[in-house]
């Protein structure tokens, strides 16, 4: 009789601890998706932006082919990775993911520092408008990865948190990556100043 009243009370305990976190689990996961989607969003209306500020800059500065080449091509590679929802689950993908947003990034800044050496360039009514849109996408990305690291880190405090950590390794929950500064040496130097006149 002690036999079944032990086989009982193991079952009961695996019911409660299986209970324990997993409806939070499914709410957390839906929401670290559904921020990923917005990020995503964001990324692909830069994208969609690059072909007519680079057609506009075209126009102005042709003889600048390395940096229109350079964002044609950092554009192709965003354009050609394959990106879901898993790879919030693999941080080696996610890891490739920044770093060609990344290359994205450091292209269009090139791009937009050329521009300065074109007054023509930077009247045109066309190109300031693609600046603009640009610039509040740029604003709209980072809006979205911030509220991304919020849901991620609230997802991975549950996910290592006891007892939910206990429900998360029984249905197979890990940590998700998170985003990350590409260079955190360059950002944490301090940065030199000199007002020291220069003729």
């Amino acid at each position: 009789m002690q036999k079944i009243y032990l086989k009982l009370l193991t079952v009961l305990l695996l019911l409660n601890l299986s209970g324990c976190g997993y409806n939070n689990f499914q709410s957390l996961d839906e929401e670290a998706k559904a921020s990923w989607s917005e990020v995503l969003n964001q990324y692909q209306r830069r994208a969609d932006l690059i072909p007519n500020l680079v057609n506009v800059v075209k126009g102005y500065a042709a003889h600048e082919k390395d940096v229109l080449t350079q964002v044609a091509n950092a554009r192709s590679k965003v354009g050609s990775m394959q990106v879901t929802a898993d790879v919030l689950n693999d941080p080696e993908a996610f890891a490739k993911f920044q770093a060609a947003q990344g290359q994205l990034s450091f292209a269009l800044s090139r791009l937009m520092a050329v521009s300065e050496n074109y007054p023509n360039l930077k009247a045109d009514q066309g190109f300031r408008d693609l600046q603009a849109q640009l610039e509040g996408t740029e604003n709209r990305i980072t809006v979205a990865r911030n509220r991304y690291i919020e849901t991620i880190k609230v997802y991975n405090v549950a996910v290592r948190s006891f007892p939910q950590n206990l429900t998360a390794m029984m249905f197979g929950y890990k940590t998700k990556p998170s985003f990350t500064v590409e260079n955190e040496k360059a950002i944490s130097a301090p940065p030199t100043v000199d007002f020291a006149d220069k003729k």
